[in-house]
Parts: structure tokens; C-alpha cells; sequence
């Protein structure tokens, strides 16, 4: 099986941004994206068909819509994107008593009693992976970046894998799930984990092999499309991108622009490495996959293996002394300096998931105040 590589401009951007709706009074999760959806084409009717119109699509759940830039050179440019389409939804979600809150997982909502959005591609997957995919109940944040080359996919996204724990540390936003505190400060990550083929990508020494995978997958019926590898780093061939989709749901758009731009530095500063002959070091999978676990289970706090060695360093030092230094070059060279530095402004007030303790804790334990507090942030009052 060949597999084409679709020409994409060096380090463009797209990001992709799923949001929870919510009632108003409530916090419960509300199942009218179709209705939301409806209202949004009514008066947006060219909506999704160019980047001039904001572009805001369906997901796995009718509680949920998924906000989509177009092809963007900066950071800042992605950010105003989202905003426009936030904009549109909110003229659409507001007279209906509805709300926007996003986070990796709902606090208190079943996740079993969420209607499914009505497409044949949801109803197969939720027919074939039973309890797991009724647990669904996630939100996340995906970014792309442009590669000039099929030949950096592979070595972009091993170089990327080494930075998971610091993106999922940044991000994590779900200790709760269906009322209960579960310890971790990441549950969708290891949520998510269970659909097949989704979770930590393997690692191949070639474009064919990889081709030779997809080509398996499809010959012993694991997957009918390309997209069904739900990886969370994955090549995007039709799309000539790296997409980072490591990160739980966050909530706000200066949030998702921080680690957007970290995606994007990093991407830039590993294509470079290849242009000058260089190669991107790799870790074993069994670091991986314990780094994966440790800032699951300890976000910000999670103390990381760096390399092949063995060396390890806590994740906010790493990060603080060593990443965004390195970085700040690469981003004043793509634009996104103020958004790289907005990394620092989450490590210091810290990530979502510590936010949602302390808010829980203030309020008795009452997880309604949790959404409430998200909504808040969202709109930007909080």
C-alpha cells in the first residue's frame, strides 16, 4: 500500500477544539448539537466551506461540538479563528439557556446515558467496542502542523512522543468522572487508551513500514479508514501534518494557544534538525508508556524520564529551565512568543485539573461549582 503525503506549507497550523454543552443552571450536559448545529448554518450558510466562515462540526456525542480553524501560519492567527467561530456558536447556544464548558471529562454527568450523534461511522464504533465506547464522555484538543516533507512524519512524531508527558501535564483536566474523584489528573487519558488502535503510536523506522501497518489494519478488517487510527500522535497524510492530540480539553482559548504553540516550536525546531542532516533521539517504548502514566496520574507534578538513559527531571523544571529557553528563538521566529510564554502562566497558577480540586474543595465538594467555575473561564470572567 502506498500512502501519499499531501504539500503543507512548513509549520502552518490548525487547531481543533471540542467543547461540552452544558445547562445553564444546571451544568448537566445537554444533548442538542443537532439543534446548535442547525442554528449555526441558518446563519452562517456557507459555514465550513472556507476559512472565512467559521467552522464548527458534530462529534462522537450529541453534547458536544467541535470548533476548526483553517490552514493558519501563526499561533495568534489560530487563536482569532476559534474566537470568531465561539463567537457564531454563542449567537446560537446563548437564547437557548445553553452554555460552553471544556475540560477533559464532564465531573458528574453519566457517561452511559449520552446519546450518540446519528452517523453510521459513531454507531459502528460504539457497536464494536461495547462498555469502553460508551465511556466516551471526553473532550480534547488537537493541533496540526504542516510538513514540507513525507520523510519528516515519522521522525516529527517520534521527536514529539518525547514531549507527551509535558503536554498531558499541561493539560490535564479530568480527575473527575461520573461524580467521582479518581485520583489521577488525567482520566481521559487513560480512557481514551482503550478504543483500538488509539493510544501511543508506534514507532517506525520508515515510511513503508508504516505503510505496511496501515496496509495490515485494513487486511485483517481493524480499520476501514485511514482516520480510525486514532494515535495520540499520528501522521494526517491527506492533510500533509503531524496532529498532536494528546492533550485533555482546555478552558480557554489563551490555554489552547499555549500549547498549540509549543507544538508548533517543537515541530519547527525537529523539521529543522532534519534539514541540517541532524537525527531526533528516541526513547524506549517502556519510557514512553510509564511517562504517559506518570503525568496521567500526577500532572504537573510528575517527575518524567527524559532519554534512552534514564534521566529523569520533574516535569515543570524541565519545561521552566530547559524546553521554553530552547524554544524562545523558534518562537519569535514563528510569531507565537506571548503564547509560548503563556506555557509558564499555566505551570504557575497552575493546570485544570488542580483548579477543579480546589473549586471542589471550596464549595463543599459540590461538583457543579466545578463546571460553573469552567464556564466562567471560558467566557473569560473567571
Amino acid at each position: 500500500m502506498e500512502i501519499g503525503f499531501a504539500k503543507s506549507a512548513q509549520s502552518t497550523l490548525g487547531v481543533e477544539w471540542e467543547l461540552a454543552l452544558v445547562d445553564r443552571t444546571t451544568g448537566e450536559l445537554v444533548s442538542v448539537a443537532d439543534e446548535v448545529l442547525r442554528g449555526v448554518s441558518a446563519a452562517h450558510p456557507g459555514i465550513g466551506e472556507d476559512d472565512e466562515h467559521p467552522h464548527i462540526k458534530q462529534e462522537l456525542l450529541e453534547n458536544t461540538v467541535e470548533l476548526v480553524t483553517g490552514v493558519c501560519n501563526t499561533v495568534a492567527e489560530a487563536k482569532a479563528d476559534l474566537n470568531r467561530s465561539l463567537e457564531a456558536l454563542r449567537r446560537v447556544t446563548d437564547p437557548m439557556g445553553v452554555e460552553l464548558f471544556c475540560s477533559g471529562s464532564h465531573p458528574f454527568s453519566a457517561p452511559r446515558s449520552q446519546p450518540i450523534t446519528d452517523k453510521e461511522r459513531y454507531a459502528k464504533l460504539i457497536d464494536r467496542t461495547q462498555w469502553w465506547g460508551q465511556q466516551m464522555l471526553i473532550y480534547g484538543v488537537h493541533v496540526h502542523v504542516g510538513l514540507d516533507s513525507r520523510d519528516k512524519a515519522l521522525p516529527v512524531l517520534d521527536g514529539l512522543v518525547n514531549y507527551f508527558p509535558h503536554f498531558q501535564a499541561l493539560s490535564a483536566s479530568s480527575p473527575y468522572w461520573s461524580g467521582e474523584d479518581t485520583g489521577y489528573a488525567s482520566q481521559r487519558a487513560l480512557m481514551f487508551q482503550q478504543l483500538p488502535t488509539a493510544g501511543l503510536p508506534f514507532q517506525f523506522a520508515s515510511w513503508a513500514e508504516y505503510e505496511s501497518y496501515v496496509q495490515d489494519m485494513f487486511t485483517t478488517g481493524v480499520i476501514d479508514s485511514i482516520s480510525e487510527i486514532r494515535w495520540d500522535i499520528r501522521p494526517v497524510p491527506n492533510l500533509g501534518t503531524v496532529e498532536m492530540r494528546v492533550c485533555d480539553g482546555m478552558a480557554t482559548i489563551e490555554d489552547v494557544g499555549a500549547v498549540a504553540a509549543l507544538t508548533q516550536c517543537l515541530v519547527e525546531e525537529f523539521s529543522t534538525i532534519l534539514d541540517n542532516g541532524g537525527t531526533i533521539p528516541t526513547m524506549p517504548p517502556w519510557h514512553v508508556q510509564e511517562n504517559k502514566w506518570r503525568a496521567a496520574r500526577y500532572g504537573l507534578d510528575a517527575i518524567i524520564i527524559l532519554d534512552a538513559a534514564g534521566n529523569e527531571k520533574l516535569v515543570t523544571d524541565h519545561l521552566l529551565e530547559d524546553v521554553l529557553p530552547r524554544l524562545a528563538p523558534v518562537a519569535e521566529k514563528l510569531g507565537c512568543t506571548k503564547e509560548l510564554a503563556d506555557v509558564r502562566a499555566i505551570i504557575e497558577r497552575g493546570a485544570g485539573y488542580q483548579r477543579q480540586r480546589r473549586i471542589a474543595a471550596e464549595n463543599g465538594g459540590d461538583l457543579r461549582a466545578v463546571v460553573q467555575d469552567g464556564i466562567r473561564q471560558l467566557r473569560g470572567e473567571g
